[in-house]
């Protein structure tokens, strides 16, 4: 692709960060019952930390791992912008025919919609629950703040573990053209997801075996690895790693919904448009 070609994607992010700033009463709910979710998951893990003998469980200190729930948030927040329901509507009202005609690549123009979307919550909220955490993990929690190198390694890990959601979002969204509705199958995709990627429990806690299996699928690049780089529990060959393990999964997820694209486009049913 040439490089101004580029410049063709960008007007479709900043419409989804009008679109997100014209519905800020729905973003708003959101925000809010995702916090709720991430106060319950607090004070539990709270609870359990309190009835242990032991100060240390699944690697993680008890301070680590208030650090830990709400870097989850954070990333989480950021991270599981999918393109299902762009997909599914697309085809279900048969506006896919019109963006398989223009001179534009359908694929990176879910990714450009998504993109915008990211950047919006990262900015709101997710940047100023991040910086309240600071506060509180030094001014509370007498911890030493995070370095300026784990902040950029984060925010790369982040990076890969959004691109990584999408291609694989792209790949699932692609039975949308064989089901119609997905609306079930999106319900239990978030819920797999919520589980594998150490978003609900860390993936640290599993046994090792489990761990070996997790760390093989794509799920763990997407929310635990990039946390655990903030916490700063990788270092060395291991960080090298995990992150060459994330631009794995971007190159062959992007393989992969190249070739499962044009394969579900030669049996193409449009119901509208």
């Amino acid at each position: 692709m040439k490089k101004g070609r580029w410049r063709i994607y960008v007007p479709f992010t900043l419409n989804e960060i009008k679109s997100n700033l014209a519905y800020k009463g729905s973003f708003y709910l959101f925000v809010l019952c995702s916090c709720f979710g991430a106060f319950i998951s607090y004070y539990l893990w709270m609870a359990i930390y309190g009835s242990s003998t032991s100060g240390v469980l699944g690697g993680l200190t008890r301070n680590e791992m208030i650090l830990y729930v709400f870097m989850t948030y954070v990333t989480s927040n950021i991270v599981n912008v999918g393109v299902v329901g762009y997909i599914e509507n697309d085809v279900r009202d048969g506006a896919v025919v019109m963006n398989l005609i223009k001179p534009i690549d359908y694929r990176l123009s879910l990714v450009s919609r998504a993109l915008g979307v990211v950047v919006y919550r990262f900015l709101a909220p997710s940047v100023f629950v991040w910086i309240g955490l600071e506060i509180y993990k030094v001014a509370v929690l007498g911890m030493n703040v995070v370095s300026i190198k784990n902040i950029l390694l984060y925010l790369l890990s982040a990076f890969f573990s959004v691109l990584i959601y999408q291609l694989f979002d792209f790949c699932f969204g692609l039975m949308a053209f064989v089901t119609t509705y997905m609306f079930g199958l999106k319900m239990a995709k978030n819920a797999l997801v919520s589980f594998l990627t150490g978003q609900l429990i860390p993936i640290s806690f599993f046994p090792e075996v489990f761990q070996r299996v997790f760390d093989f699928l794509p799920f763990s690049s997407m929310i635990y690895t990039p946390v655990m780089v903030y916490l700063g529990k990788y270092s060395g060959e291991e960080l090298a790693a995990v992150l060459l393990r994330q631009v794995f999964w971007i190159v062959l997820l992007y393989g992969l919904g190249t070739i499962l694209w044009r394969k579900i486009t030669k049996r193409l049913i449009v119901l509208g448009g």
